[in-house]
This record gives C-alpha cells, sequence and structure tokens, in this order.
C-alpha cells in the first residue's frame, strides 16, 4: 500500500497542519487546497524556496509557518 504524501506536509495529512499567520490563520492546509488554489500554491513556492516551515506546536497541533525574506 502507497502512502500518499503532500506537495507542502509531506507525510503529515493536510487536515492536520493549519495555517499560523495572515488573514488565512487558523484554517487547516487541505481547506485552503480545497478553496484557494492559488494561496495554496503559493504556499507550496514558498516551501519549495526553503521560506516555511510546519512545528509542532505545545498543544501538538501542526502550524504551519511562512518567513519573510530578509536581504
Amino acid at each position: 500500500m502507497a502512502e500518499c504524501s503532500s506537495p507542502l506536509t509531506g507525510i503529515i495529512e493536510e487536515d492536520k497542519v493549519f495555517i499560523d499567520f495572515g488573514e488565512h490563520e487558523g484554517k487547516s492546509i487541505l481547506e485552503v487546497a480545497d478553496t484557494l488554489p492559488d494561496f495554496y500554491d503559493f504556499l507550496i513556492d514558498k516551501k519549495n524556496t526553503g521560506m516555511c516551515s510546519i512545528r509542532r506546536s505545545k498543544d501538538k497541533s501542526f502550524k504551519l509557518y511562512v518567513y519573510n525574506q530578509v536581504h
């Protein structure tokens, strides 16, 4: 049986990872993928350029963070 992998969250299920910034704070990645495909593509681009990370918080939930690029 093959494991499914998200282009954004890897092996963590997209409904278990929540955005922790901006106007979409609190939404799951799965919800964003379904309702805001352009924003989802933006997040994938940020991941591919090393500008985001997923962290596990004290309440054991997963949070997605995007870093601002500093020159």
